[in-house]
C-alpha cells in the first residue's frame, strides 16, 4: 500500500512553536512527528509515500530528502493555494493507483494500520476512517455507526446540545483510489465538511474502524495537547 501524510498547514494555533516550521516539523521528544510517522507507515510495510506541502516546505523536503534514509520512496506535492485534506488527495490522484493510507501530520498515533486495512478490505468499504472516544466531541467530527460499522451520519463539530455519540474521526484513513473521482479538481475540499457528506448522500460504503484502547492517537494541534505528547512519549505510553 501507499499513503499520504498531510502536512501542509500553518500551524497558526501553535505559534510562535511554528514560525520557523510546519507543524508536522515539531519534536516529540527527539525525533520530528513526521519522522515517526515515517517509520510507523515503514513498519506496516509501506514503502511510497506522499507529503503535500505548503507552508516553510523546505524544512520537510531538506530533512527527509528522497526517504531512502527511512527505507521509504517520498513524493512531495507542492500547494500554492491549500487544497484542504481531500483536495491534496485529488491533486495526487495519478499517485494512487492502489489503496492507501491517508494520515494527518498533526495526529500522533501508533495505530495498528495493518489491522485496520484488514477491516477496510474485508467489508469492501471505499473509505474507511480510524474513531477514537473523546471527552469534548463537539469539537471534533463525530460519527454514527449501525450495528455492522458502516457509517450513517458524520457530523463536524455538532453543537453541544446536537452531539449524538463520542466516536471522533481520528484522522487515519484507508481509501480506494476509485473513491478519488468524488472529489473535484483544483478546489477547496475537505474531508469532514464536503467529502464524508457528499458520500453518505451518494450512499457510498464508509465504514467506521473504532480503535482499542492499547492504540495511541493525540491530535497535537494545540498547545497543551503538544505538551501532552511529549509527556506521553516520555512516560512511553506511545509505542513504536
Amino acid at each position: 500500500m501507499k499513503a499520504l501524510i498531510l502536512a501542509a498547514g500553518e500551524g497558526t494555533r501553535l505559534r510562535p512553536l511554528t514560525l520557523e516550521r510546519p507543524k508536522p516539523m515539531l519534536p516529540i521528544g527527539d525525533r520530528p512527528l513526521l519522522e515517526i510517522l515515517l517509520c510507523l507507515l515503514a513498519r506496516h510495510g509501506v514503502r511510497d509515500v506522499a507529503i503535500n506541502l505548503h507552508y516553510k516546505p523546505d524544512v520537510v523536503t531538506a530533512y527527509f530528502g528522497d526517504g531512502s534514509r527511512w527505507g521509504i520512496h517520498l513524493t512531495y506535492s507542492y500547494e500554492e493555494s491549500i487544497l484542504g485534506t481531500a483536495g491534496a488527495v485529488r491533486r495526487l490522484q495519478p499517485f494512487f493507483d492502489e489503496p492507501f493510507y491517508v494520515l494527518y501530520g498533526d495526529v500522533l498515533t501508533d495505530l495498528d494500520l495493518t489491522a485496520l486495512a484488514g477491516f477496510h478490505r474485508a467489508r469492501q468499504s471505499l473509505l474507511t476512517a480510524a474513531l477514537y472516544r473523546v471527552p469534548r466531541p463537539w469539537e471534533c467530527g463525530i460519527v454514527d455507526l449501525d450495528c455492522e460499522g458502516r457509517i450513517r451520519r458524520f457530523v463536524e463539530k455538532p453543537p453541544r446540545d446536537q452531539v449524538f455519540s463520542d466516536l471522533a474521526n481520528a484522522g487515519i484513513y484507508v481509501m480506494e483510489p476509485a473513491l478519488i473521482t468524488h472529489i473535484p479538481p483544483d478546489t477547496f475540499y475537505d474531508f469532514g465538511r464536503d467529502l464524508f457528506p457528499r458520500l453518505l448522500d451518494l450512499g457510498v460504503p464508509m465504514y467506521g474502524y473504532p480503535i482499542g484502547p492499547a492504540d495511541y492517537v493525540l491530535d497535537i494541534g494545540s498547545p497543551d495537547k503538544y505538551e501532552q505528547a511529549n509527556r506521553d512519549w516520555a512516560k512511553g505510553r506511545v509505542c513504536l
